[in-house]
């Protein structure tokens, strides 16, 4: 956890420490201080402090952005730690022989007394399956994370946790808007308050803008609150149906000042041992890589940047949305989009009033692929290079909303994200965004500039000890691709990075 707080016990008998903005931080500060409360640093770890002293632990309920803290009340005996409704910011816990220990990464964890680094075979597993570890595991047996959306109590030797958010998907929708174009407009004022509290910062505010409808829609609602906006994109030098044309489209139309990252494919080989680390994991996706140089350019002229993080989750935004209406009926199809379960073909459909198909599906991908590897891959990529993301799509008060509109509001036949199509056609006017995806020549990489990487790892002898490699079959993968006989890319990357991760952290 950084910025720790310049709070003195004596004064409150109360300490804190915050990773992240509290974007809502000038609301809060104003509403405490019409309650009798005095701010002497104007800091985010303070107004964290004032807010215990008034709301004890509820204060959770009450702060916007992304967040981890710990609090130390020393009058109870009591430590608080907490994480911001989505899990944007990490915390990781370990508890075993009378000892509870808890930091943002697990590397500072592994190195506490006591605490042995074993590797979590059950982890190995989901790493394998899906390409990242599912909450609260993760690949060090013992050390797991805090849900997000939960705050946990230490008291005399006991820990209790609490969740006190939970994306809203997972239940029947509320409210039915009336008809007309009410639902965009009430959408757009939401993204708008929460862009603009995103916007709150000490220093200069920018966007990574991809040229697709999430984050054209970020950068259009800046616009309205600053005259200047610098945006940031990035592609592959010899990539065709690279996104930067797009970008650049974008940019011009909305009058940002935009600044494109032109990567080499030698740029991988060159950052890939180092981001694992920083990554505290395997990587999922050849393209965090990019997103770590993007950041870092990015970081050269603003503090923080805004994203369209977020929006493909909360809105419905892949194309297998569009599929879950046909296949509701048949929870075995739908199990199949997906690499674990998500619904049991034994159980009956859902009954009327209950969640829908797609806002089952919506609340899975929330609490599992969104929690557990995009925004825990985004946070530890930008934080490496010093630039504070953030991302408006996953305020709870948008997210709350969209939840509470009918499904075809985000799905409508084989359009996906609806509702912000709609909003884009406003604020964009007359551009349309497109969004070709980040892609990364991974299968030729690996015949080229990683092709010696590969082999040292996965030939060495130390990944031949490993409890899960089949010798024989990796080397018959390791030639068909070298040979150009097979594309084998994928398996490849996945093994790769378990095996850059072992020589990282070199658990038992």
């Amino acid at each position: 956890l950084v910025m720790a707080a310049a709070i003195s016990e004596a004064e409150l008998g109360i300490s804190a420490a915050l990773d992240g903005p509290i974007v809502n931080a000038a609301e809060l500060r104003a509403e405490l201080a019409k309650r009798g409360y005095i701010f002497k640093h104007k800091t985010d770890v303070e107004l964290l402090v004032r807010a215990y002293q008034y709301w004890d632990k509820e204060l959770v309920r009450h702060l916007r952005g992304a967040f981890a803290f710990a609090l130390w009340d020393s009058r109870k005996e009591r430590l608080m730690l907490a994480r911001d409704r989505f899990g944007q910011k990490p915390l990781h816990l370990y508890q075993a022989g009378g000892v509870f220990y808890f930091a943002s990464e697990v590397k500072a964890l592994v190195r506490a007394p006591g605490v042995k680094a074993e590797v979590d075979m059950a982890a190995v597993g989901d790493y394998l399956r899906q390409r990242y570890v599912s909450g609260p595991r993760t690949l060090i047996t013992g050390v797991r994370k805090l849900a997000p959306g939960t705050y946990a109590l230490w008291q005399f030797g006991n820990l209790r946790e609490t969740r006190y958010w939970s994306p809203p998907d997972g239940e029947a929708a509320g409210i039915m808007p009336r008809a007309g174009g009410e639902p965009v407009e009430g959408f757009i004022e939401r993204l708008d308050d929460a862009v603009r509290l995103h916007m709150a910062s000490a220093g200069p505010v920018g966007a990574l803008l991809s040229g697709g409808y999430d984050s054209a829609a970020i950068v259009a609602l800046m616009k309205r609150h600053s005259d200047t906006v610098a945006t940031f994109a990035a592609g592959f030098a010899d990539d065709k149906k690279s996104e930067l044309p797009a970008a650049a489209r974008i940019a011009e139309h909305l009058g940002t000042s935009h600044h494109e990252v032109v990567l080499q494919r030698r740029d991988v080989l060159a950052q890939l041992p180092t981001l694992v680390a920083r990554r505290d994991a395997p990587f999922c996706r050849p393209a965090d890589v990019a997103l770590h140089l993007l950041a870092h350019e990015a970081a050269r002229k603003v503090r923080v940047g805004l994203s369209g993080d977020g929006g493909d989750e909360i809105l419905g935004g892949y194309r297998r949305h569009t599929m879950l209406r046909a296949l509701a009926p048949s929870p075995r199809r739908i199990n199949g989009l997906y690499v674990i379960p998500v619904s049991d073909p034994k159980e009956p459909p859902p009954a009327e009033g209950s969640a829908s198909t797609l806002r089952r599906i919506l609340y899975y991908e929330q609490v599992g692929w969104l929690a557990d590897n995009l925004l825990e891959r985004s946070d530890r990529m930008t934080s490496a290079a010093a630039l504070e993301l953030r991302t408006p799509f996953l305020d709870h008060r948008v997210a709350e909303y969209v939840s509470s509109l009918p499904d075809a509001a985000r799905v409508r036949g084989l359009s996906t994200k609806w509702i912000l199509r709609k909003a884009d056609e406003k604020l964009l006017a007359g551009v349309k965004p497109t969004k070709a995806g980040f892609r990364i020549p991974l299968a030729d990489l690996m015949r080229g500039e990683l092709r010696d990487l590969v082999v040292d790892h996965l030939r060495g002898a130390g990944c031949r000890t490993r409890a899960y490699y089949d010798g024989a079959v990796l080397d018959r993968l390791i030639d068909e691709h070298l040979a150009t006989k097979r594309n084998h890319e994928q398996t490849l990357w996945t093994l790769l990075n378990l095996e850059i991760w072992h020589r990282t952290y070199r658990p038992s």
